[in-house]
């Protein structure tokens, strides 16, 4: 159980909320102020939607408007970076939907940012975003193009891929005259977290996934030190950008929650299978298949997350926005998550993920260095 001190403005936020089957009970204790709920739709684009949700959180905190930022305006700009690299290396780099945290602030670096009715990114005659076609089109023409049929690339190639890009998700406004243009705001106050022991801590690192496709670096720390940050971020007003595996069957989006449970009944022992001693096991599998209850759940450690990272069973699924933690009705943590798979579902867009859960199978997170506790900002250098 996390046992920080909340500071006061954040305790208006405290709630207790209960899941529809009551099975389920959760009391907030620190909740973000945060933007809407929005839904990436049929398309990989996760990356944009969590990011550009902590940023639009970031500017609550710092007194600015609720904006309703474009994501699509991040995409854009981003298959275009993409596509330089995939020509550089000749076909041989990632590309596709996927992406990182680190991008969004590659973008705003350079290009800033605009707002939502500025740049819908809609424009194939659809009222959805699905870029599938969109994909499959500019990765086909990359593949022409690397193939170098020339022997010596000319310079239309880009103009006409930066062509393709404005016919699907239309021609970028100019940034000098979005609200968003004033708004101070800058990315060089961020930086990602992950925690790996196959690269040594305290180092900035470039993780081995395949949607970081810039080869961004980062700050390398261990697995309880990760942890801390999450918390101690949280606690003093700052929300946190989570890069995550979602493929594990129990992240339950539907009930609401994302366990790590243990897998086998008879493997429990000592307080764990105490507290389990009046349920059958029959009762206590229906449970894990149904996610419907607290089960026990995993120990993680430094070194069970790194095997199960080494064996691809931990992998680079999903950007969400974690926004706030809570207790359940057994004291146990969990962190309140702010998904983009619109508002459907029990906690209308968000769920709860334990603390066991997240240690496993955070990838890396994105914080302000503002949110790193001292100690360990001093360990980084920052």
């Amino acid at each position: 159980m996390i046992r920080k001190i909340i500071p006061l403005f954040l305790l208006a936020f405290t709630q207790t909320v209960v899941s529809q089957t009551d099975n389920f009970q959760f009391t907030v204790k620190v909740e973000i102020p945060s933007s809407p709920v929005k839904d990436q739709q049929r398309t990989g684009t996760c990356w944009s939607f969590a990011t550009t949700s902590f940023v639009e959180t970031e500017l609550i905190r710092m007194q600015q408007p609720i904006f309703d930022i474009s994501e699509m305006y991040f995409v854009r700009y981003a298959y275009e970076a993409k596509a330089e690299n995939y020509v550089r290396f000749q076909g041989t780099n990632n590309f596709g939907q996927g992406g990182q945290a680190h991008d969004v602030m590659n973008v705003i670096r350079k290009y800033g940012m605009v707002t939502e009715k500025e740049y819908p990114g809609l424009n194939y005659g659809s009222e959805v975003h699905a870029h599938a076609e969109l994909e499959a089109g500019l990765k086909a023409f990359l593949d022409a193009v690397v193939k170098n049929p020339n022997k010596k690339l000319t310079t239309a190639w880009l103009p006409a891929y930066r062509g393709i890009l404005d016919a699907y998700l239309g021609t970028v406004p100019d940034k000098a005259n979005s609200p968003l243009s004033k708004v101070p705001f800058n990315p060089d106050d961020y930086i990602e977290i992950t925690s790996f022991n196959h690269h040594p801590f305290y180092k900035r690192v470039s993780l081995e996934i395949p949607d970081n496709w810039s080869h961004d670096q980062y700050y390398n720390i261990p697995l309880d030190e990760m942890m801390e940050v999450i918390v101690y971020a949280l606690n003093n007003g700052y929300s946190v950008c989570w890069d995550g595996d979602v493929s594990e069957k129990s992240f339950a989006y539907r009930k609401g929650v994302a366990l790590l449970p243990v897998t086998k009944f008879e493997e429990m022992s000592g307080s764990d299978k105490e507290r389990w001693a009046g349920i059958t096991e029959k009762d206590f599998t229906s449970r894990m298949a149904n996610f419907d209850a607290p089960v026990p759940e995993i120990n993680v450690t430094q070194e069970n997350r790194q095997a199960n990272f080494d064996n691809l069973t931990t992998t680079d699924d999903h950007l969400m926005h974690i926004t706030g933690w809570a207790i359940n009705q057994n004291g146990k943590t969990y962190f309140l998550t702010k998904n983009s798979w619109g508002t459907e579902g029990v906690y209308n867009g968000y769920l709860y993920m334990s603390e066991p859960y997240v240690r496993m199978k955070t990838i890396a997170v994105m914080v302000h260095k503002n949110a790193i506790p001292a100690e360990i900002k001093k360990k980084l250098a920052l």
